[in-house]
């Protein structure tokens, strides 16, 4: 007995980047057993290695897929995909803080720790509050996002009503999931895919930036009528997505004006939205404004390839490395051009823990790419360089946009893709810390010393 209460007391206990990893890990199996399930597969049951692909894709609210789900599943199935990519872009720690509600438990510190992780918070304060709060208003923006597209898709596309009701559903929460799955591709009635209109490109893009500024944004925006300010990480947020869209969209804009590419011959407002749409939906939502994405110009697919790797925001239904990291990094560097002993912005100063952390994240990530890239390269002969490299990013990222390669990727290949999105969903971050040995304690320190860079 006394055994037994030191095991329960002082027994080791699972870090809280642990736990996210098993966490996540144990739904992908889950998922994957549904999808293998009769009635989900159209015309056959899926295979294991496709049942597992897309659990994960959907997960981790990627999009990549071997199957397409409007063709290859059934309405049963579809709603079953629906259901884990909610799950993954909400994020099942928060669904977890929602189970702890309804049976009366009050959380333990190491849970929500391990909710401030897998949120991106900086305080354990009010996490449940915050958590309920944020659950509600995205269930909300999903449902007005569903009821414009609903509103719009019946009278264009040629469905009959619950059909439109169920496809307005579906895309509106993977969209603001910034999931990337549609019902579109593999159908003979839609053979270009998702709606590329005016209108469905306009409420797409609303969700995903929605969806992309991350828990803390929202949550602070939520509460700006009240309070009347905004906090650092608010303000630093909205102006990096600004920047990263109009500059981006610029960037593609003027690659395919100048270059011969997929939108070389529209009209230039066409092609100016078209750019627009693509660049914020490349920022980890996945959905395709364009047709034949292989067709667009090198520059535009450097610009997609460095957008998807970049991300969204921090606690956000997307991954990349985060515009919180790349802020850290901007800002690190252009407070060392102008001499300052430490970074700053907005009249604050940034801790050096958080650009350690930012350094650690950038490093760790492009050694994942990197990696990954060169497993897909030389795995595959018929893929060159450019559409392994825009696969990996797209699947670090949580992207979901493709050159065509997904469905000839060998196993081997969807394994690769498959641990790619599994960390992109996690973040670097996490990954690190769930890996690594706790820090020691030590009394010793040693001299300085320089090495040469630059």
């Amino acid at each position: 007995m006394k055994l037994a209460r030191r095991i329960r007391s002082d027994g080791i206990r699972m870090p809280p980047p642990a736990r996210l990893v098993v966490g996540l890990a144990a739904l992908a199996l889950a998922g994957s057993l549904l999808l293998m399930l009769p009635g989900i597969g159209a015309a056959r049951p899926l295979r294991a290695n496709e049942a597992v692909f897309t659990a994960v894709s959907a997960l981790s609210v990627t999009g990549l897929t071997v199957i397409a789900p409007g063709r290859d599943l059934t309405v049963f199935g579809q709603m079953v995909l629906l259901a884990l990519i909610q799950i993954g872009g909400v994020g099942f720690m928060v669904l977890a803080v929602l189970v702890y509600r309804l049976i009366g438990r009050q959380m333990s510190l190491e849970d929500r720790v391990a909710l401030r992780d897998s949120l991106g918070l900086l305080s354990l304060t009010e996490i449940v509050v915050l958590t309920r709060r944020v659950f509600k208003v995205v269930l909300l923006i999903e449902l007005i996002g569903a009821a414009l597209l609903w509103l719009h898709w019946r009278t264009v596309l040629p469905l009959g009503e619950w059909d439109v009701i169920r496809y307005a559903l579906f895309h509106a929460v993977s969209a603001f999931c910034n999931a990337g799955f549609d019902l579109f591709n593999g159908l003979p009635q839609f053979p270009n895919g998702v709606p590329n209109d005016g209108i469905t490109l306009t409420i797409f893009a609303t969700l995903i930036v929605i969806g992309g500024l991350g828990i803390p944004v929202v949550a602070d925006l939520i509460g700006w009528p009240r309070s009347r300010t905004l906090s650092l990480h608010t303000r630093l947020t909205l102006f990096i997505v600004l920047w990263l869209n109009v500059t981006g969209t610029l960037s593609m804009f003027a690659a395919e004006t100048l270059t011969t590419g997929a939108l070389h011959d529209a009209p230039w407002e066409q092609r100016l939205g078209l750019s627009l749409f693509q660049v914020i939906s490349a920022r980890t939502a996945g959905f395709a404004g364009i047709p034949h994405l292989e067709a667009l110009s090198p520059g535009a697919h450097l610009t997609l390839i460095g957008l998807m790797f970049i991300g969204s925001a921090p606690a956000s239904m997307g991954g990349g490395i985060t515009t919180g990291t790349f802020l850290a990094m901007l800002i690190s560097m252009w407070s060392y051009v102008r001499g300052f002993p430490t970074a700053r912005a907005l009249g604050r100063t940034i801790g050096q823990e958080t650009i350690r952390r930012a350094g650690a994240v950038l490093t760790v990530s492009l050694v994942a790419v990197i990696t990954a890239t060169y497993l897909i390269a030389v795995s595959h002969t018929g893929i060159g360089l450019l559409e392994a490299l825009f696969e990996v990013v797209s699947a670090f990222a949580t992207c979901g946009l493709s050159l065509g390669i997904t469905g000839n990727l060998t196993l081997f290949g969807q394994v690769v893709i498959m641990l790619m999105m599994f960390w992109g969903r996690l973040g670097a971050l996490t990954v690190v810390a769930a890996l690594a040995m706790p820090r020691r304690k030590t009394l010793v320190t040693y001299p300085d010393a320089q090495i040469l860079i630059g």
